[in-house]
């Protein structure tokens, strides 16, 4: 099978070289979206015939056979269906026409270098990627959108999480010189704006926001103001050490009170999804104050009693923290077991107190030999008069 795919932009009457004219000409199966098909029907030889590209895809690729013409937005190969075509028929020869995408020709129109913008797609995508920009501070954000992920919703969820040192520069119908424009504006302005699509953005950023590294306690909203029911900064920084996180994806949080360990690794590891639970109703309030306070986007949370929680359609950790058990150790590391990653780990934090009668280091020896998992060597930390803190780990 072989695809020919041509890049268009969204002008009505688009202009193609030669070679692709005769492509056009010559050929009898064609395909592309619905917006393509109003621009390039009126080109298209007489008994052309034309199948929509939409979901759900296996339909549409039942349907292709021999030579296939495909129109797509800009250039196919970014984040364009040419990567679709490689990814379920790699065998197919692609013969490829691009046109500008969407992003380049915003900063021509701007004027503005973009060999160092940081691009995200939000087109049918979820926020993590733009979230991973912005704590990484980057300070060009090209940034694709769709119906949803309006410039108006990208400017809101900015300033919720305190980013709004950026202006946004968005385009619309970029090649269409009857409905084209590009506007220039501050975050605060295009929350209350609505804008034509198709349309993309270009976030630039002079006033980024400092990045925190080790968080002190004093600057987190508390549990009724306890201070000592957080983990004391260096304990925190030490635990993200020994969850490993610079390889891994998914980490769970069990019992995040505050969200301490939670925005920390955020911060630290954009890359990594975070799920966390906390059997606190007020746990809930104190996430959202804290994540927001230290622009820590991205954070799932979970109220309610860990062990009767449904864990079967979330993602499977391969890092866990547990900050509390409430006495149920073993059944929490149990549970976490059926959906641990091979080679996961579980890290928890011991206090050596005179007053808990119930050692946590125990228990976390005897759940490990019971469960058949390896232990990790402990690290025993103190901080100013406080009680010693043994940083435990194991693995599956």
């Amino acid at each position: 099978m072989k695809f020919h795919v041509i890049g268009i932009t969204d002008a009505p009457q688009p202009y193609f070289p030669p070679e692709v004219v005769e492509i056009i000409r010559h050929g009898q199966l064609f395909s592309g979206g619905k917006r393509h098909h109003e621009i390039v029907a009126p080109i298209l030889p007489e008994g052309a015939r034309w199948i929509d590209i939409t979901a759900p895809l296996d339909a549409v690729f039942e349907q292709y056979s021999g030579e296939v013409v495909v129109f797509a937005s800009g250039d196919p190969l970014f984040f364009g269906f040419a990567n679709t075509i490689k990814r379920r028929l790699p065998e197919a020869e692609i013969a490829l026409y691009p046109a500008f995408n969407s992003l380049q020709t915003l900063a021509h129109r701007l004027v503005m270098p973009y060999h160092d913008m940081r691009i995200v797609s939000l087109t049918g995508r979820p926020w993590p990627e733009l979230d991973r920009a912005l704590i990484e501070r980057a300070t060009k954000i090209g940034v694709l959108t769709d119906r949803e992920h309006t410039p108006a919703t990208i400017a809101r969820r900015m300033l919720d999480y305190g980013y709004d040192g950026y202006m946004m520069h968005v385009g619309e119908h970029l090649g269409n010189p009857e409905r084209e424009r590009v506007t220039t504006l501050s975050l605060q302005e295009a929350i209350a704006l609505e804008f034509d699509y198709p349309n993309c953005l270009i976030l630039a950023g002079a006033d980024v926001r400092p990045r925190h590294f080790g968080i002190p306690e004093r600057e987190f909203a508390l549990l009724d103001g306890r201070e000592k029911m957080i983990t004391k900064m260096p304990v925190r920084l030490l635990t993200l050490q020994a969850l490993d996180l610079p390889g891994k994806h998914v980490m769970w949080d069990i019992g995040f009170c505050t969200g301490s360990v939670s925005i920390e690794a955020k911060l630290q590891f954009p890359h990594v999804h975070i799920e966390a639970f906390e059997c606190r109703p007020e746990g809930e309030a104190l996430m959202r104050e804290n994540s927001r306070r230290f622009g820590a986007p991205g954070i799932s949370i979970h109220i309610g009693d860990f062990l009767d929680a449904d864990i079967s359609g979330l993602p499977r950790p391969d890092a866990v923290f547990v900050g509390g058990h409430g006495g149920h150790l073993k059944e929490i590391m149990a549970k976490v077991l059926t959906v641990l990653a091979p080679g996961g780990c579980i890290v928890m934090n011991s206090v050596t107190s005179a007053a808990v009668h119930t050692d946590s280091h125990q228990l976390f020896n005897q759940a490990c030999e019971e469960l058949g998992l390896t232990q990790e060597p402990p690290m025993r930390i103190v901080i100013d008069n406080n009680n010693p803190i043994v940083i435990l780990k194991c693995r599956k």
